[in-house]
């Protein structure tokens, strides 16, 4: 015997199977919802900033080394590269070579003109010693023929002889001279051009201004590049900052030279010491020439965070740069420095 189900009982049957589903997607969309929350809990709770304390201004940030820009003073080849990105470099360190050929073929027309003005010194030097010879003859000539002239034993036109004859000596003498100044002015010439050339030469072996870190090589074996094209752009680990914004009342109190630290996430247990080395003159945000005094407080300032000379050269290895951390800056001298900013793990 069939026993069948009444109408009103079937319907609220399928009601329920129809609603399982649905209870079992809210339930899994609530334990996501949870898991999401413990885990941004806990990554909040490991990643916040710390509590600023009392006379102490503190902001992130990422440690920041001059770009120095390695490039050509005249356009040629890329004859060398040495060094490639990543390489610590040295001040004075050679880092590329570019083809000087033809410079070097204007430097030995240079050293020739400069050996033959030589030479024509040399050869001018002798000429003005006979010239001289030759002055000194004449004169004497001349002396004993105008002796000679009042007693008759000479005539009046061999001494006019005589008297041209040393003329023409003293000019002889004096054209030497003037080769003997004008090769000597010739010789300088060259030899300036010389040491022009050389220069430039020089110009050509590309160093390191200072030490640093190679971040970027920006031309290959064998490139022509322009006057002023770019080889390399080197980091400046002798100059390390961080660039940080505070709001009015904070940078109004931290002048240049104030003392600050910066520490790294990479390497929290070793503060760097550093300084203020720069405050803007003007705000980054709302530029408005009237403020009220709600404004003013969101108002911020760039602040240089330097890292002190001493730190760099105590450092363990060069700094690289764009590493986030934060820098504390003591805003009060007599405020002891927090945890995070001694060497102290939070």
């Amino acid at each position: 015997m069939n026993i069948q189900t009444p109408p009103r009982l079937a319907m609220e049957e399928k009601r329920t199977t129809a609603a399982r589903p649905r209870r079992r997607l809210l339930l899994v969309v609530a334990v996501v919802l949870v898991a999401l929350a413990a885990v941004g809990g806990g990554w909040w709770a490991t990643h916040r900033a710390p509590p600023i304390p009392a006379g102490f201004a503190v902001s992130n940030g990422r440690l920041e080394e001059d770009e120095i820009d390695i490039q050509t003073k005249f356009a040629g080849r890329v004859a060398e590269i040495l060094v490639d990105e990543g390489a610590v470099v040295r001040a004075g360190q050679v880092l590329a070579r570019m083809d000087t050929s033809d410079m070097e073929t204007q430097l030995a027309k240079a050293r020739a003109d400069v050996a033959q003005a030589e030479h024509v010194i040399a050869t001018a030097r002798t000429d003005l010693e006979q010239a001289r010879s030759v002055w000194a003859l004449a004169q004497a000539e001349v002396s004993r023929t105008a002796a000679l002239v009042p007693k008759g034993f000479a005539t009046k036109e061999l001494l006019d002889q005589r008297v041209q004859a040393l003329d023409a000596a003293i000019a002889s003498y004096n054209g030497v001279n003037a080769r003997i100044s004008a090769a000597t002015a010739a010789r300088e010439s060259a030899l300036q051009s010389a040491r022009l050339i050389e220069v430039n030469i020089a110009d050509n072996t590309l160093r390191a201004p200072r030490d640093g870190i190679v971040q970027y090589r920006l031309a290959n074996l064998g490139e022509v590049l322009p006057a002023g094209g770019k080889l390399f752009t080197v980091l400046d680990t002798n100059y390390a900052y961080m660039d940080i914004f505070l709001p009015t009342a904070q940078a109004g109190r931290a002048a240049v030279g104030t003392e600050a630290r910066i520490v790294l996430d990479a390497d929290p247990g070793h503060p760097l010491p550093a300084h203020v080395s720069f405050v803007a003159q003007q705000n980054q945000f709302t530029p408005k020439m009237v403020e009220t005094a709600v404004e003013r407080e969101k108002l911020m300032f760039r602040v240089r965070i330097r890292v002190d000379a001493q730190a760099l050269g105590d450092a363990r290895a060069p700094l690289q740069a764009g590493q986030p951390g934060l820098a504390f800056v003591r805003l009060d001298p007599k405020a002891p420095w927090p945890a995070a900013a001694a060497g102290m793990r939070r």
